[in-house]
């Protein structure tokens, strides 16, 4: 059952609320995680109702609810088309998307998430993938090494450290967590050093994850999945994911302007639902993960 520990939602009134539920309808949480936001939305559902979820972690999957109306769908939600067809589900009402890393995972200290503990290098979300944050760091050229850096951690002195994990890693592999802190740790700007860590760790965990490729993948599919009316509710955690949220809901491209018709008319797939909403100082006081959360709604025309 639900387990608060494992994932404190986030925004979890706010999101919710953005589904506008209907108690009969049909609604998808595409990152279950400790089952807080599927919870919530359960409570909101009829006998009717039906609450799909998705999460390729098999930590979360302990989590599932016995409930006749909830089904978890134990995939990456990139594939969320393909599998909800295959539970005879072409069209919903509702989807909300709570994304990064949960609490649980963080907190795990060898799933290797977190700068805080020493750990083998993996910050895999399932843990069955092959690629691991192991690879990344010793087997990627110091060109891919800076490519990630820079796009996925915003980071200045990519070329840096590329260049550094590069030369160390001649004389032998860089195993866990702790020896590529030590080792980077000369180049971080002084009292900075944790603020950047912690976005190396970002840059690691989005490219062992395809974070953007999955993030794009989908929100290319929502547009056909929701009824007329049907709303996304949507959590992004950093500046990369935010952007492309915004520019799809925007014009349901991610980059350029969607194109005019002869009238000078656009047509795009959604309206955004009221303004950003960003967590309260209460609830980033009770709880830290959610000071860098950003809650996009929009409603599918």
């Amino acid at each position: 059952m639900n387990n608060q520990n494992y994932h404190k939602p986030v925004l979890l009134k706010e999101t919710v609320e953005g589904l506008n539920i209907k108690p009969s309808g049909v609604y998808v949480d595409v990152t279950f995680g400790g089952g807080g936001h599927s919870a919530e939305i359960l409570k909101q559902l009829n006998a009717e109702g039906k609450l799909f979820a998705f999460d390729q972690d098999k930590d979360a999957q302990k989590n599932a609810f016995d409930d006749e109306r909830f089904t978890l769908i134990p995939e990456n939600f990139r594939f969320i088309k393909r599998f909800l067809r295959l539970e005879g589900v072409r069209k919903v009402d509702g989807i909300l998307g709570d994304f990064g890393v949960s609490s649980h995972q963080f907190d795990v200290a060898e799933r290797g998430f977190s700068t805080r503990y020493d750990a083998k290098l993996d910050m895999r979300m399932n843990q069955s993938d092959q690629l691991s944050a192991y690879e990344v760091i010793n087997q990627y050229s110091e060109e891919q090494l800076k490519r990630i850096f820079y796009e996925y951690g915003e980071l200045k002195n990519s070329p840096k450290l590329a260049r550094t994990i590069v030369s160390v890693r001649k004389e032998k592999p860089i195993e866990t967590g702790d020896e590529l802190q030590e080792l980077l740790m000369p180049l971080l700007f002084k009292g900075k050093e944790f603020k950047i860590l912690a976005q190396i760790y970002q840059a690691i965990r989005i490219e062992v994850n395809q974070e953007i490729e999955v993030l794009k993948e989908f929100l290319q599919q929502t547009d056909k999945l929701l009824v007329e009316g049907g709303r996304l509710s949507l959590i992004s955690y950093h500046s990369l994911e935010d952007r492309l949220v915004k520019r799809y809901i925007r014009s349901g491209l991610f980059e350029g302007e969607p194109e005019k018709d002869f009238y000078g008319n656009i047509s795009v797939p959604f309206k955004k639902v009221g303004k950003l909403i960003k967590p309260t100082s209460k609830e980033i006081k009770e709880n830290n993960r959610a000071r860098s959360a950003r809650l996009r709604v929009a409603e599918k025309l």
